[in-house]
């Protein structure tokens, strides 16, 4: 699984020119954590939490607030690009102690991935797994093509056909799922 796979888009971003009030304000309205911070071609230049916001408001230094977010932001802000693995970022998010982790295309910000995100993937049921490989399937080989089960998040597919580069794609699609932390692709399908 990678991180656009789960990553929530398009993100809520915020320029630096936004006041302290209109970022709290997104903050709270959405449940979110922090705002990745972009300029005027979306490029991230920072990011915005809810530390920050406190820090700024109650804490270190007291601002109006009206002050922009460019003021209290953190940057530089990383981000990790959209093909990084979900363990990578659960990575980041752990050792690095960060709730919400930009997912970027070069420095043009196209999602976020929270820690709400990676926990929604990983109380998916096998059955609603099955059903979305299934579905992904479907729409590569036709809906007679697979017989595909999920036990502990590992999909199993077979399929009366799977030459090498065949069994790449299915493996590929299957892995894209949510909640899928394996994947067995084998030729000699089982009745359905």
């Amino acid at each position: 699984m990678r991180a656009h796979d789960v990553m929530s888009s398009p993100a809520v971003t915020v320029t630096p020119d936004v006041s302290i009030r209109d970022a709290a304000l997104l903050l709270s309205s959405h449940g979110f954590t922090a705002l990745p911070v972009v300029d005027a071609d979306q490029g991230m230049v920072g990011i915005v939490t809810e530390v920050d916001l406190l820090r700024a408001e109650y804490a270190e230094r007291p601002e109006t607030l009206d002050t922009p977010v460019e003021e209290v932001m953190t940057s530089p802000a990383f981000g990790m690009a959209a093909n990084s693995s979900v363990e990578q970022v659960a990575r980041v998010m752990v050792d690095d102690r960060v709730r919400c982790v930009p997912v970027v295309d070069g420095s043009t910000v196209v999602g976020v991935v929270t820690r709400r995100d990676l926990v929604r993937a990983l109380a998916r049921s096998d059955t609603s797994i099955a059903a979305d490989v299934r579905r992904r399937l479907e729409l590569y080989g036709g809906v007679e093509n697979w017989t595909v089960s999920v036990r502990d998040g590992v999909a199993n597919v077979e399929a009366d056909f799977l030459d090498p580069e065949s069994e790449r794609v299915v493996v590929a699609l299957a892995e894209g799922v949510p909640g899928v932390s394996g994947v067995h692709a084998r030729t000699g399908r089982a009745s359905s």
